[in-house]
């Protein structure tokens, strides 16, 4: 569970001062469930979400809430059915999904040719694949050719559900975001930039943000637990590990999913 004490050191050497920080809560008779950025890795998914629905069950019955934060496409090979997915989840009324950065790439790449670059360097190209478009043709194709295909490739009602997802999402003393938020700016005046793509000036700053802000977009091997933010970007595309953290009252935990990737064939 996170800790909740932090401690500062004057510039005088005195001996350490503990400072109490906020316990983070959601409502009494809520529990919510947060899964990291899941790049097109379906069987990911269906692990993780098995064991979060198994979770739920053996706990006491609560109003409970699974948020996607985001990143569902690019790099994994089933980023359609992962949209499926999610699609299908969404209608069920108790799932959330916010928008990531890489959703956001997709639709800028179908108006703007060096978005559609940017976008094919970051696993555009296996979303691509993953919609149908032939990997012969994807080769010989200029970005205006690829462009045109998308528009034919990427069904409506998935373009519709991208420019539906959220930008941040508010349950009790905690903030789901993708990427994080602009420290000292509130929060219903952060830029869409920042909730998508913002790091260092996020994951750098030490003091309370007014929630605790719970989100992905910067890979690291475990959680990443901090007094102020939780991070569950655990890099599935490439490690194998998928991360949903699970949180009810005051407390929260973490459950996983893995899929150690094969080891290369010797030649």
């Amino acid at each position: 569970m996170l800790s909740k004490l932090r401690s500062l050191f004057s510039s005088s050497g005195d001996a350490p001062e503990a400072i109490a920080m906020p316990v983070a809560r959601v409502p009494q008779g809520q529990r919510v469930y947060a899964v990291g950025d899941i790049h097109g890795r379906l069987d990911l998914f269906e692990q993780l979400l098995q064991r979060i629905e198994a979770d739920d069950a053996a706990r006491r019955p609560a109003d409970t809430t699974l948020i996607l934060l985001g990143d569902l496409i690019d790099r994994g090979p089933d980023s359609r059915a992962m949209v499926d997915r999610a699609m299908e989840l969404a209608q069920s009324g108790n799932v959330r999904v916010l928008a990531g950065n890489h959703e956001e790439m997709l639709l800028v790449s179908m108006e703007n040719d060096e978005a559609l670059r940017h976008f094919l360097r970051h696993g555009g190209k296996e979303t691509l694949f993953s919609y149908g478009l032939d990997p012969a043709e994807y080769s010989r194709s200029t970005l205006p050719d690829l462009r045109e295909r998308m528009a034919a490739l990427v069904p409506g009602e998935h373009i519709a559900f991208f420019h539906a997802m959220e930008d941040r999402i508010v349950i009790g003393d905690y903030l789901f975001v993708h990427a994080g938020i602009r420290p000292g700016v509130p929060i219903e005046e952060q830029a869409t930039s920042d909730l998508r793509w913002i790091r260092r000036e996020f994951l750098d700053h030490a003091d309370w943000h007014g929630h605790l802000v719970v989100h992905g977009h910067t890979i690291t091997d475990a959680p990443d637990v901090q007094p102020n933010r939780i991070g569950i970007d655990t890099g599935a595309y490439a490690s194998g590990r998928l991360t949903a953290l699970g949180i009810e009252g005051g407390e929260n935990w973490f459950i996983s999913a893995e899929i150690i990737p094969a080891e290369p064939a010797e030649v």
